[in-house]
């Protein structure tokens, strides 16, 4: 039976890492969000330092324009561009593919929707809240006032949105990039897990 992989993008405070983390743990497959960094670390050589300050809450340049090869093009260790941002997302979706190929498994961000385009049996989620409702997460998480809480997902999700319109052409938030878009407010992490655990068995478990 062909491997099957839960993608998961998420609002900043919405809780969309913590409901990949409670999924993977369901199902009993693999969760990977920065992990995902550190294998592509391991693979090219490359610190892991340079990877976090690509990672999608940094900045992308706007004057260029990423090939969208997502893996198959990497740049070699004697070329000038071996630690350019697009070398290091081309090394991240090189190991997302190879994950993915490997086992099931849950990827949270880094554009693998996207990466997995041409895969069978993905499944693409966004999750997302209200305003008040990710501020109320990330006060209860970081110790922040309400107003820095804002402030901080308003940056963080500003950053993914470019970010993810740089590597794949498309808005992060739109409903049309996803087989499922999902409210932690209304329905809570829990209920959410039943979901998406739900649509993985009638979809590629009990076939």
């Amino acid at each position: 039976m062909t491997n099957f992989t839960v993608t998961i993008s998420r609002g900043f405070g919405s809780g969309g890492r913590t409901i990949g983390k409670m999924l993977a743990e369901r199902l009993g497959i693999h969760f990977y969000d920065r992990e995902i960094m550190e294998l592509a670390s391991e693979k090219s050589g490359i610190s892991l330092d340079l990877f976090d300050k690509a990672d999608e809450a940094g900045k992308v340049a706007f004057f260029k324009r990423y090939d969208r090869s997502y893996g198959k093009q990497i740049i070699p260790p004697d070329r000038g561009e071996f630690t350019s941002d697009d070398n290091l997302f081309n090394f991240q979706a090189k190991v997302i593919k190879e994950v993915a190929d490997r086992e099931d498994c849950v990827i949270v961000g880094r554009c693998a929707d996207h990466v997995l385009a041409d895969k069978k049996n993905v499944l693409r989620i966004f999750i997302y809240s209200s305003m008040d409702f990710c501020i109320d997460k990330v006060v209860e998480l970081y110790g922040l006032s309400r107003k820095e809480a804002e402030r901080k997902i308003e940056k963080i999700d500003r950053a993914r949105s470019t970010y993810y319109r740089y590597y794949t052409g498309s808005d992060w938030d739109n409903a049309r990039n996803y087989d499922l878009c999902l409210n932690t407010e209304e329905l809570g992490f829990e209920r959410c897990v039943d979901i998406i655990e739900y649509y993985v068995n009638l979809l590629y478990r009990n076939k």
